[in-house]
């Protein structure tokens, strides 16, 4: 690899795609410095350490996603197909990734205490999805009280059918949770 660009970009580019590929225990700094084609001293003057490598990862892969799930809520479109375009675009994601699954997810499985800024960054992404889930429900569901259980139920749908595409290596989990989401609005949008 010639060297070109921001360095710390390239070490970011480099971690974020061996941790996904390989897992955050599964990864030294020693293969992301070789592999990002950087100085040790290039590595520890952007990143102190691993954990802040992931930590910054994790940061800008949930920023992306917020501005994503932004969007979405913003959008003219009907709440229900915005529901169920998140759910083919998981289904798009998880077989472009070849069933890697929620980075964040995998992140959170091999982790310690010791890691708490990580498990954080985590926490708040998680959040952040439930959150998603119950305002867009909001967009459909007039009292917030049902909104938000609704919402949960969405989201532990979205949440066990990526592990669950992830541990059988098949599509089909998206696709029940996708008919159980509609059926879900469907039933709402009744009452």
């Amino acid at each position: 690899m010639t060297k070109k660009g921001n360095a710390r970009q390239r070490i970011l580019e480099t971690a974020g795609r061996l941790f996904h590929e390989n897992g955050y225990c599964g990864v030294g700094v020693n293969q992301i410095i070789e592999e990002a084609d950087t100085a040790k001293a290039t590595f520890y003057q952007h990143f102190p350490s691993k954990e802040d490598l992931c930590v910054t990862w994790l940061v800008g892969m949930h920023e992306a996603s917020e501005l994503s799930r932004a969007a979405i809520l913003k959008s003219p479109e009907d709440p229900a197909m915005k529901i169920d375009n998140y759910f083919t675009n998981l289904e798009h994601f998880l077989e472009e990734s070849q069933f890697r699954g929620c980075p964040f997810t995998n992140t959170s499985s091999i982790t310690d205490a010791c890691c708490e800024s990580i498990r954080k960054q985590i926490e708040g992404h998680k959040i952040s999805i439930r959150n998603f889930f119950r305002d867009l429900s909001m967009q459909f569901i007039a009292t917030e009280r049902r909104a938000q259980e609704v919402g949960d139920e969405f989201f532990l749908l979205y949440s066990g059918a990526t592990m669950e595409a992830q541990n059988l290596k098949a599509i089909w989990p998206v696709h029940a949770a996708r008919r159980a989401a509609k059926e879900r609005c469907d039933r709402e949008s009744k009452n």
